[in-house]
């Protein structure tokens, strides 16, 4: 078993015995999503929930949530993943700073992108720790599914 770690902006897939980690979600939201069957697993670090501003520019597409969701599942598939199997899990999107209005709160307009890339490829999100204001590290074990979320405010929380 390796620990394979996400960073900002990026996504990886792996089997089983892997984990994937993703440290210090603030506003960003972690994506977890599997198909046990397949053994597939894939986690996504998003920091911005859309890339239709950027059009026309060299972007990294793992950072947006309309572009990295269906970027990775397509490599998911490509691994053996069913898309009619695909479950998710996800976290984040924590307001880390006082906003001045809701145009402000990234970390709510993160999760609302991902339920949305979510609903289009009509994968159902069957657990969530999102919102509030504290950020988590996400440990999420591609075997069967888990997700461990670890923050310094509510201590360990298991989807």
């Amino acid at each position: 078993m390796s620990n394979i770690t996400i960073g900002i902006s990026d996504w990886k897939v792996c089997r089983p015995p892997d984990v994937l980690i993703t440290y210090a979600l603030g506003s960003c939201v972690g994506s977890c999503i599997f198909d046990s069957k397949a053994g597939v697993a894939g986690l996504s670090h998003i920091m911005l929930p859309d890339s239709s501003s950027l059009s026309g520019r060299d972007v990294n597409r793992m950072k947006f949530a309309d572009t990295a969701i269906p970027d990775m599942v397509a490599e998911m598939v490509k691994m053996g993943a069913d898309p009619r199997r695909l479950q998710a899990k996800i976290a984040g999107g924590a307001l880390m700073f006082a906003a001045r209005s809701e145009q402000f709160n990234i970390g709510e307009r993160n999760v609302a992108a991902v339920k949305q890339a979510l609903a289009k490829l009509k994968i159902p999100i069957i657990a969530s720790d999102t919102g509030l204001n504290y950020g988590r590290t996400v440990y999420f074990y591609g075997a069967d599914g888990k997700v461990v979320i670890k923050s310094t405010v509510k201590g360990v929380n298991i989807l």
